[in-house]
């Protein structure tokens, strides 16, 4: 079977924010490079500087349910359109900052600007795609994402050497240019049908209720820890594979290459190929090859060892996320997607604001190899979690 067979039948608004998506992220080099910047620039501690990111997370953090509720109000494609335009004007501003305090206040404010786009752009999709397109949708959303931070970073890595101003500013430019691409797309909405009363039965939730029902949020806290676990690859692992391989930052590098190659080129044709496998059956095996890529780092020393658990993570990667993406959408009440997206997008945003940080924590108390045993248990456990509460929702 051609496992690329039936791409031309997903939704036009899907790709139309995909390449909306691909746009925004083919710009963003501030993130990357907000640490140096602050470092070398404005003369600030590595200390004060992590400050920094950290107040970026705490933003991302309270955008996200913020955010999905907002959409459910105002609707999701304008909550879209005015969180590129704004978060692209709001960069203009940063190399005019210079007070350490007034730059940790205009970070916090951007992530909570700049991250609404996420669940408004999930809430989106949800809508506009088929029950069984989902998965594919998902993966299609991933890959223009995942494509965009390849040229992104080394655009940014460029532009540096020059002047460290031109980030702001080619950063804020894609962020416009993709709403403003957005704007002009003239997406036609496609028409949401009433739900059947036994539907809204599955996901019930009071009419005034911020949070979401308990069985989504206990859907939320089985994924957290695998969640958790994939962080690992921007916190722990570079520290393991430098300091106790003793790999020299080049080698990481390529080796990271490989995770960014493979969804580019393999996550939407194997999602495509799974799209008739239920929610369920994907995340148990994505989260089960997402813990035992993670947890075989106990036992490598080799670079052959590791691109090999890099290619089972990466593997349990696009098979978990597209789908605990298309089972959020599946279980949240139509009339308050956004606001389930927002919910689950805050999921990630938690995880990768905890998630290093625990990773390093552990790894520096007690060692790499209690680590990535602690770390292939946890990850086992949120898939038992997974196949225990799929019965809750039955």
């Amino acid at each position: 079977m051609n496992p690329w067979k039936g791409l031309n039948k997903l939704s036009w608004n899907v790709w139309i924010i995909s390449i909306t998506s691909l746009i925004n992220r083919a710009g963003m080099m501030v993130l990357p490079f907000l640490a140096l910047y602050m470092t070398s620039e404005m003369g600030v501690t590595a200390a004060e500087a992590g400050t920094v990111l950290l107040a970026f997370g705490l933003g991302s953090l309270i955008s996200a349910p913020f955010a999905g509720k907002l959409s459910d109000k105002i609707g999701s494609l304008l909550l879209m359109k005015i969180s590129l335009i704004v978060s692209g004007i709001f960069l203009f501003f940063y190399s005019l900052v210079h007070d350490y305090y007034y730059f940790i206040a205009l970070t916090f404010v951007w992530a909570i600007i700049s991250e609404a786009f996420r669940p408004a752009s999930m809430s989106f999709i949800s809508n506009e795609a088929g029950v069984d397109e989902r998965k594919t949708s998902f993966a299609l959303y991933r890959l223009a994402i995942n494509l965009g931070m390849s040229f992104g970073p080394v655009l940014g890595g460029i532009l540096s050497t020059v002047d460290f101003s031109l980030l702001f500013y080619v950063d804020g430019a894609t962020s416009i240019i993709a709403g403003l691409f957005l704007i002009f797309s003239r997406i036609k909405l496609t028409e949401q049908k009433e739900l059947p009363a036994e539907q809204e039965q599955v996901s019930p939730t009071k009419k005034f209720s911020f949070l979401p029902d308990a069985r989504f949020l206990i859907f939320l806290l089985a994924m957290l820890p695998s969640s958790m676990i994939y962080m690992q690859h921007i916190g722990a692992m570079p520290l393991f594979i430098v300091h106790d391989l003793g790999y020299t930052t080049a080698t990481f590098g390529i080796l990271t290459a490989i995770n960014t190659v493979m969804i580019i080129f393999i996550e939407l044709p194997l999602n495509n190929s799974m799209k008739h496998w239920s929610n369920w059956k994907a995340m148990f095996w994505g989260a089960v090859l997402t813990a035992i890529g993670f947890g075989a780092m106990a036992f490598t020393e080799t670079i052959s060892a590791l691109v090999i658990t890099i290619i089972i993570w990466t593997f349990g990667e696009m098979i978990l996320f597209p789908a605990t993406a298309a089972l959020a959408a599946e279980i949240s009440p139509q009339n308050k997607r956004g606001a389930y997206m927002g919910f689950y997008q805050m999921t990630f945003a938690l995880s990768f604001t905890v998630g290093p940080w625990f990773g390093t924590l552990i790894y520096g108390s007690y060692g790499a190899a209690v680590l990535w045993s602690g770390v292939l248990i946890f990850g086992l456990l949120s898939a038992l979690m997974m196949l225990t509460i799929k019965k809750k929702f039955n």
